[in-house]
């Protein structure tokens, strides 16, 4: 049976971006349309010389008109096809996680070919965010399949969290909220707080008030990397959060680890799950802005650290404001390194996908220039496996992690 799709008919500059595999169709790039497609709809994206390049969800409300789900012409969009996807998305993490797939990001939007959507699975509870609209109109048939495939490995969901909390929704058209869906195959007494378990370690995490999705997973393996370093070491971890990098380190055997962060819930959070985890006699905790604490700790010239860890929010989260954000990652680098004894350890990243890794690197070079001091580097890393990068699309990569000692 022929599909009854609206054809939209896009520039040469949208073929030549689809072609080199990027998922998104612009405003600017659409030059015809069959019919008037409706909001939320699946299209099918015609090149001007009629050639077919793929299907995707349309939206009028958004820059991006529309997000491409297959490439396929073949491609029939039914339930079945939505539980292959998620079957793909499984195994990969099964093989690339190993046992670290019972709490990982099951879907990660554009790279796993489910544009504006993320999935994240802590145990036998899934957060999920939707960005996309046609997937907030399927999001049903997407939430049934979710629960049926995971059954098919043996583990019975508990509980869906939608964290759709986000402003950029507002853009495409939809509502802000959170709360949880409802199912009879699900447990309506889940209050959303649970613990989980990374590398050895458990946290306390509630995913429906807590950042995100409740807790970041992309730094898994950055975190176990950089408790490689901490035996015997002090350490400062800046922007604690949850007191992830800060617990990985005391449990590797760091000395004594000061754990700093502004918000006095993060700092509460963090001692929740330092008494967890047996770490208290290891571990101080501050509530502090980390540039103001940095500063008093240069002009007192007194530095009891040395081992520090930074790993802020995102500075810029648009093309528009980079260089204000090149300019507060190099102060809070460049007073680290300052601080640090030579010899002394430095872990720094970026999570902003518009902070490329080239300007990172630039940034890292004129913050060490300032501060008068060279880097060796011991290992560049980025997200885990479970966000994995898809070449041709860049919004993808975003994830800066670099370790260092100061000599």
């Amino acid at each position: 049976m022929a599909r009854a799709f609206i054809k939209l008919t896009v520039t040469e500059k949208a073929e030549r971006s689809i072609r080199a595999g990027h998922p998104w169709v612009y405003a600017e790039e659409v030059v015809s349309a069959s019919d008037e497609a409706p909001d939320g709809s699946l299209v099918d994206v015609y090149s001007r010389k009629d050639r077919y390049l793929g299907t995707g969800f349309f939206n009028s409300a958004s820059l991006i008109r529309v997000r491409l789900l297959s490439e396929n012409a073949n491609d029939r969009f039914d339930d079945e096809f939505f539980r292959r996807r998620i079957r793909w998305c499984i195994d990969y993490r099964r093989t690339v996680m190993g046992e670290d797939w019972s709490c990982c990001r099951v879907i990660f939007g554009e790279a796993d070919r489910f544009p504006g959507l993320t999935v994240d699975r802590f145990e036998d509870v899934l957060v999920t965010q939707v960005l996309s609209l046609g997937f907030e109109k399927k999001k049903e048939r997407l939430y049934d399949a979710l629960i049926t495939v995971f059954s098919e490995y043996g583990v019975r969901i508990r509980a869906i969290c939608e964290r759709n909390d986000v402003a950029i929704r507002l853009k495409e058209g939809m509502e802000e909220g959170k709360g949880f869906y409802n199912d009879p195959r699900l447990d309506p007494d889940f209050d959303g707080k649970l613990i989980i378990t990374e590398n050895g370690i458990k946290y306390e995490i509630d995913v429906l008030n807590g950042q995100k999705t409740g807790y970041f997973l992309d730094q898994k393996y950055n975190r176990r990397a950089a408790a490689r370093l901490a035996p015997g070491r002090r350490v400062l971890d800046c922007f604690t959060h949850t007191g992830a990098f800060a617990l990985n380190c005391a449990l590797a055997g760091a000395e004594h680890v000061t754990a700093v962060d502004i918000s006095a819930d993060a700092i509460a959070q963090t001692r929740r799950n330092t008494e967890l985890n047996g770490l208290a006699e290891r571990m101080d905790f501050v509530t502090a802005d980390v540039f103001d604490l940095l500063t008093g700790m240069e002009q007192a010239k007194k530095c009891p650290y040395d081992y520090i860890i930074l790993d802020p929010p995102a500075f810029t989260k648009s093309r528009g404001t980079v260089q204000s954000a090149i300019k507060g990652y190099k102060a809070i680098n460049a007073k680290a390194m300052k601080l640090l004894p030579r010899g002394g350890y430095l872990a720094t990243c970026s999570c902003s996908h518009f902070m490329t890794n080239e300007l990172f690197r630039k940034m890292l070079s004129e913050a060490a220039e300032s501060a008068g001091v060279r880097l060796r580097q011991i290992e560049e890393r980025q997200q885990a496996p479970d966000h994995p990068i898809l070449w041709g699309v860049p919004e993808t990569d975003y994830l800066k992690f670099y370790l260092f000692q100061v000599v």
